[in-house]
C-alpha cells in the first residue's frame, strides 16, 4: 500500500522541481527525501524519479502518480474536516501566511476575535508576495492572505478564493512638503523630478508605481531603491523624499508624514484570503476565515479617511457622492 507521507513529497517534488528544494521546502534532509522516494518507489512497483548526476525529474509513471496523489491527499483532508466539523469546536493549529503590510494590518483584528477560541492555536507568518497561494496548495499553511495586482486570483479545482479589500496606491509626502495641504490640487507630471523613493526593481509595488507613472515619462533616474515600505515610509517621513505606497502599509500608523490620493483612478491591488476547497469547512479554518473577514473590514474602516482626507469643500455632506463600495462590504 502506498504511503501517505510519501505521497505527500512526491507531491512536494513536483511542484519543487528537486530533491534539495523539496528537502528543504519541507524541513527534511535531502539525504531523508531520497530515501523515501526509493521506498515510495518499490511501493508502486515502478520508477518514479528519472535521476542523473545533476538532476531529477518525474517518469511518466511518476507524473500519474502525483496526480492521483493529489486527489487522495485532497480526499484524506476532507474527511479530516468532515469529522472536525461533527465535532464542532474550533481547535488545533491554524497556520495563515501573508504578505508583509497585511501580516501587520490583520494580526491586532485576528487575535482580538480568536483568542475567545481557547482550544485554538493561530500562527501568522509573514512570506514574500506571490508565494501564498503555492504554500496553500502545498499544504504548508491552511490560509494564506495574498496580493493581486492584476485580478488573476481566481478559484481552482482545489483552491478557494475570498475577496477581502481593495488596497490602492496613494501618494505620501513628508509632513513639510507642499502637497502636504489636501487643498493643493496636484497632477502627477508635477512629480516627475521629485526624490521618489522605491522598492527594488521587480518588486510588485514597484511594478506598480511604474505602471501609475508610465504616462508621465516615468521618474527621473535616481538611486533611491530600498527593501521594505517600513524603510521607505520612515525615509519619507525624515524629509528625505516622496514614495506611491499601498495604503495598506500605513495601517499600522506612521508619522511624520501626509498622505494624497492621485487624481483619477490609481493603480491598486486586491487582498484576498485564499484556502483549500477540501480545509474550508473545518472549524478551525471556517472560524479563522470569518475572523478574517471581520479583520478586512475593520482594516478598510480605518483606511477611509485616507480617502475622505484628500475630498475638498463641496456639496453638502448628504449631496456628496459616497464613492465606491469596498469589496469587504460586498
Amino acid at each position: 500500500m502506498l504511503d501517505l507521507r510519501r505521497l505527500v513529497l512526491i507531491c512536494e517534488f513536483a511542484r519543487r522541481g528537486s530533491i534539495a528544494a523539496t528537502a528543504e521546502s519541507l524541513g527534511y534532509s535531502a539525504s531523508a527525501v531520497s530515501q523515501q522516494l526509493v521506498a515510495l518507489e518499490r511501493e508502486a512497483g515502478t520508477a518514479l524519479i528519472d535521476r542523473t548526476a545533476r538532476s531529477a525529474e518525474l517518469t511518466d509513471a511518476g507524473r500519474r502518480l502525483v496526480l492521483h496523489a493529489e486527489r487522495i491527499l485532497s480526499m484524506v483532508e476532507e474527511a479530516e474536516s468532515d469529522l472536525s466539523a461533527h465535532r464542532g469546536t474550533p481547535a488545533g493549529r491554524v497556520v495563515v501566511t501573508a504578505f508583509p503590510t497585511a501580516a501587520v494590518a490583520f494580526a491586532p483584528a485576528l487575535a482580538r476575535s480568536l483568542r475567545r477560541h481557547t482550544e485554538l492555536t493561530l500562527r501568522l507568518r509573514q512570506s514574500r508576495s506571490g508565494r501564498g497561494m503555492r504554500e496553500v496548495q502545498s499544504g504548508e499553511v491552511d490560509i494564506a492572505l495574498v496580493d493581486d495586482w492584476y485580478g488573476r486570483a481566481r478559484d481552482s479545482e482545489n483552491l478557494r478564493v475570498f475577496p477581502l479589500l481593495h488596497d490602492p496606491l496613494v501618494l505620501v509626502v513628508p509632513r513639510r512638503h507642499r502637497l502636504a495641504d489636501t487643498g493643493v490640487p496636484f497632477e502627477l507630471a508635477e512629480l516627475r523630478d521629485e526624490p521618489w523613493m522605491a522598492t527594488p526593481d521587480g518588486e510588485p509595488s514597484r511594478l506598480a508605481v511604474d505602471r501609475l507613472l508610465v504616462d508621465v515619462g516615468g521618474t527621473k533616474p535616481q538611486p533611491w531603491e530600498f527593501e521594505g515600505l517600513g524603510t521607505i515610509l520612515s525615509l519619507v517621513a525624515k524629509g528625505l523624499g516622496i514614495a506611491a505606497v499601498p495604503a495598506l502599509a500605513l495601517a499600522a500608523g506612521v508619522r511624520g508624514v501626509a498622505v494624497r490620493q492621485f487624481p483619477g483612478n490609481p493603480v491598486g491591488r486586491e487582498v484576498h484570503a485564499v484556502a483549500r476547497g477540501s480545509s474550508v469547512h473545518r472549524p478551525s479554518v471556517s472560524v479563522t476565515l470569518r475572523a478574517i473577514h471581520v479583520a478586512a473590514r475593520y482594516i478598510a474602516a480605518d483606511l477611509e479617511p485616507l480617502r475622505l482626507a484628500d475630498r475638498r469643500p463641496g456639496p453638502a455632506a448628504d449631496e456628496r457622492d459616497p464613492g465606491p463600495v469596498r469589496p469587504a462590504d460586498r
